[in-house]
């Protein structure tokens, strides 16, 4: 035993800040790995939406110019 009887508590204390410090480690890994995902998730995002609004753009032009074509149609008189 030490000079103040502190022996048995290195060993735990020891033991407990290494558990610590491998959650912190396992912690920043999960983080780093998050905002790297959600920085590709953000890239498909602006993907999707950048192409939504071009296929809206097309759906827009082909509805004004099936409408223009159907007011060519003559109506049928009976």
């Amino acid at each position: 035993m030490t000079q103040w009887g502190f022996s048995n508590y290195s060993a735990p204390m020891e033991a407990e800040l290494k558990s610590l410090e491998d959650k912190i480690n396992l912690f920043v890994q999960l983080c780093r790995r998050l905002r790297s995902e959600n920085i590709q998730l953000r890239q498909q995002l602006a993907t999707a939406t950048s192409e939504n609004k071009h296929l809206s753009s097309k759906i827009s032009t082909a509805t004004s110019r099936l409408e223009a074509l159907l007011t060519q149609i003559p109506e049928n008189e009976t």
